[in-house]
């Protein structure tokens, strides 16, 4: 079958030949119709991850899926051959940018019915960072503020819809000409990024979604009440990500050490950093496609491409210029 691989790091994926997926006894054969395309697919083949994400070369890369179920393992209960489904498959198994995909039963979510293949296609990956953000990580409630940067992209597009969902009030950075995209979107406070300064006008804020890192994070802490909360996703990682990971003790001291300056800061001020790395959640999917067939939550696609443009797309996905998701679609 046709896959986007990855031979070397910072080398453009090259379409090619690969074998079939091996189907496990708890694994769901997919035939994929649409895949997102993300930041964390072009930062792996920069190599940048290389040193907590370990692949080893060649590798498929894509996190997001949507299509039609071919074939399940024996021990596979809750989907059958037909059913359209969508998924972030977890780091062991993701591999998107193909014709077919070999997802564990855990990872898989039914499509919500009232969508398109290539909107359920852009949302596993953006959404459940979104989700856990917000509802495992950050418990928000209503009443609360939170603060949502970079609120056009992928997840904080979705973001800014689910915040508003929990009934919190919502402040995102946004350039000029995204400011009414954003209101739509139920942003209660849109600040320019390139004209205004959030840390001069936001304050007393429950929780920033940090997707941009660096100083921005940094300056992100002064807008929150005492025992308030950031939460990145550009990193730096912490030590409770090296946990998650499994990652021996060396790699654990070097993820602490990264985020010390950042942690440092954020207990003087009487808040708290921490580093979100979305884990793949069948379950947490199927109670968003429930918000988006329930006309709570809309996916925001932004361009659809072919397949066969995987590539060239995904090394120009950092350029921005697209609303919400970009998308390629093989049918």
């Amino acid at each position: 079958m046709k896959a986007f691989v990855l031979n070397q790091y910072k080398e453009p994926l090259q379409q090619i030949d690969v074998p079939e997926p091996v189907l496990g006894d708890h694994d769901v054969l997919v035939e994929v119709h649409a895949a997102g395309l993300n930041q964390l697919d072009e930062k792996i083949r920069l190599g940048e991850f290389k040193q907590i994400l370990p692949y080893k070369l060649p590798q498929v890369l894509g996190h997001d899926v949507a299509g039609v179920v071919l074939q399940v393992g024996p021990e596979v209960r809750h989907f059958k051959p037909g059913d359209e489904v969508f998924a972030r498959p977890s780091k062991d198994s993701i591999g998107t940018f193909a014709e077919r995909i070999a997802v564990p039963e855990e990872d898989l979510a039914i499509k919500p019915a009232t969508i398109s293949m290539e909107e359920a296609g852009s949302l596993p990956l953006v959404a459940l960072t979104a989700w856990q953000a917000l509802v495992e990580r950050g418990s928000v409630r209503p009443g609360q503020k939170v603060l949502i940067h970079a609120g056009a992209g992928g997840v904080g597009s979705i973001a800014i819809q689910l915040a508003k969902y929990l009934g919190a009030t919502v402040a995102t950075t946004v350039s000029a000409g995204n400011k009414d995209f954003v209101r739509e979107l139920g942003a209660d406070v849109v600040i320019d990024y390139r004209t205004e300064d959030f840390a001069e006008i936001l304050h007393d804020y429950d929780l920033v979604l940090d997707s941009l890192g660096g100083e921005n994070q940094e300056r992100s802490l002064t807008v929150l009440k005492p025992g308030g909360k950031v939460i990145g996703i550009a990193g730096p990682p912490d030590a409770g990500f090296a946990r998650q990971l499994g990652a021996n003790l060396l790699l654990r001291g070097v993820m602490t050490l990264l985020s010390s300056g950042v942690r440092r800061k954020a207990k003087r001020l009487g808040v708290t950093y921490e580093f979100l790395f979305m884990q793949a959640n069948g379950k947490q999917l199927r109670e968003i496609a429930a918000l988006i067939d329930a006309g709570d939550i809309k996916p925001v696609v932004g361009r659809v491409v072919p397949f066969d443009q995987t590539s060239d797309v995904l090394a120009a996905l950092e350029k921005g210029g697209v609303r919400g998701k970009t998308v390629v679609s093989r049918i």
